[in-house]
């Protein structure tokens, strides 16, 4: 597995390959990260994400494997890559979506469990009535990503 660092409105943001595939993000700098992709995952991660941060890119292409996980988180990680660009759902309409209404609080550990955090986005999931709960990179960029996405929506909404 090979990280690689880039500079984004969030800070430093660390993307993890192998080669083939995006395997982990982390929110900062990983001791053992390169400043540049070395490999064409990498290179296409960095790519994807530095247009994501721009407000180029509302979906991810770049192929993800997620190394981890019981099937209920990964069933949690999927439900996350169907939240559309700019939208939100919470912890307890994911839980009703996969069967369970009464696991809102496992959906938010499998939440802060997530191994990909933003190309599996994890910051689109709230809490009750919207309310800005828990993130594994902090609040602050949990409302950097929610705003950026919002503002590209309603950008992309109003030009038709």
């Amino acid at each position: 597995m090979r990280w690689t660092v880039l500079d984004s409105p969030i800070g430093e943001f660390s993307v993890a390959t192998d080669g083939a595939s995006v395997c982990g993000t982390h929110f900062g700098r990983v001791p053992a990260a390169d400043a540049d992709p070395g490999d064409g995952a990498a290179e296409r991660a960095v790519a994807e994400l530095r247009a994501y941060f721009a407000g180029e890119l509302t979906a991810f292409t770049v192929p993800v494997r997620i190394p981890r996980g019981s099937e209920f988180e990964r069933a949690v990680w999927r439900e996350m890559t169907g939240i559309p660009y700019g939208g939100t759902l919470t912890y307890g309409e994911v839980a009703r979506r996969l069967g369970d209404p009464s696991a809102a609080r496992a959906v938010g550990v499998a939440c802060n469990r997530n191994p990909i955090p933003v190309i599996v986005p994890c910051h689109r999931i709230v809490g009750a009535g919207g309310k800005l709960v828990g993130f594994g990179g902090g609040l602050d960029r949990k409302v950097t990503l929610l705003e950026l996405e919002a503002g590209v929506a309603l950008r992309h909404a109003w030009s038709g």
